[in-house]
């Protein structure tokens, strides 16, 4: 038997009430699911903690509703096996994928064929060597996002993936793993994440900082943020970076310091950590041909 044949969901339901039961549980999914579905749709995975710590009042309340999206289809769940905390990961389910058809399926092959069904792309999640890293990514934007809810003025502005913005600013070449827009205080900050778990030579790493300056020439000039799992390594990176002149501006931190908070240090002048709101960003050139994400303050233009 085919994989397709066994599976059910990579075959269209005939059942009329199989539709009507699909078309009832897409009408009662709420605002707050649908922002989660979005997310799952463009950051592939998130774990329990995440969702709740962003979107729910408390963990338990997180709980039943993932279990109740999870007996729907709206989304697929494993056991977290990179952490060892038995936790759960929640990716797309089949309901998932009919609000987010999306285009953003392999964390590993941007331009792999379109997966056949929501397991196919919950498996190839799974079975990516970067899942920790996008857990560990997507961990600086849920802490962000968790912000907002306890202070008004804050606001994660944009969250893009790895594959979103590398699409968005090809012409510079860059693959950040993460790109946001932070608003809080009065400011509003740009930024490109570089998540580093240790594991890549520093030459490496560094050496990603040049398409960010290719991007500086025609398009935003946003802090590149490398977010490091320890003060050694930070201050390798510190060392490192000293006296090398950068057109974008560079800040490092630490993972297990709060990122809207004063965790970041600027490699062109080190001292107090600052808060991220503080980090220099510029939204770059108004030209549409060069710069057309540039992004625009609905309050007034930066």
């Amino acid at each position: 038997m085919s994989r397709e044949s066994a599976n059910p969901e990579s075959r269209p339901s005939r059942s009329p009430s199989s539709k009507l039961q699909r078309l009832a549980h897409l009408r009662r999914l709420t605002l707050r699911d649908r922002q989660l579905l979005a997310w799952l749709a463009e950051h592939y995975v998130l774990s329990t903690a995440q969702i709740a710590a962003a979107l729910f009042p408390s963990p338990r309340s997180a709980r039943l509703r993932l279990a109740a999206l999870h007996r729907i289809d709206a989304v697929h769940r494993f056991v977290d096996v990179t952490t060892g905390d038995g936790q759960h990961l929640h990716t797309l389910g089949p309901l998932g994928m009919l609000v987010h058809p999306t285009t953003y399926t392999d964390p590993e092959h941007p331009d792999a064929r379109p997966p056949r069904s929501s397991i196919e792309r919950t498996e190839r999640i799974i079975g990516s060597p970067r899942l920790r890293h996008l857990l560990g990514a997507n961990q600086l934007f849920i802490d962000l996002h968790a912000y907002t809810r306890t202070d008004p003025s804050a606001k994660l502005v944009r969250w893009w993936s790895e594959q979103h913005a590398s699409a968005a600013y090809t012409l510079a070449g860059i693959r950040p793993d993460g790109h946001g827009i932070w608003s809080a205080a009065g400011h509003t900050v740009g930024f490109f994440l570089e998540h580093d778990n240790g594991t890549e030579p520093l030459g490496r790493v560094l050496r990603k900082l040049r398409g960010y300056e290719r991007l500086a020439e025609f398009g935003p000039r946003y802090p590149v943020l490398l977010r490091v799992p320890t003060r050694r390594r930070e201050a390798h990176l510190l060392d490192a970076l000293a006296g090398v002149p950068t057109v974008m501006p560079v800040a490092t931190g630490l993972h297990d310091e709060h990122p809207a908070g004063p965790a970041w240090t600027l490699a062109a002048n080190p001292g107090p950590r600052r808060w991220l709101y503080e980090l220099p960003s510029n939204h770059g050139p108004r030209n549409t041909a060069t710069n057309p994400h540039r992004y625009t303050d609905p309050d007034g233009d930066l």
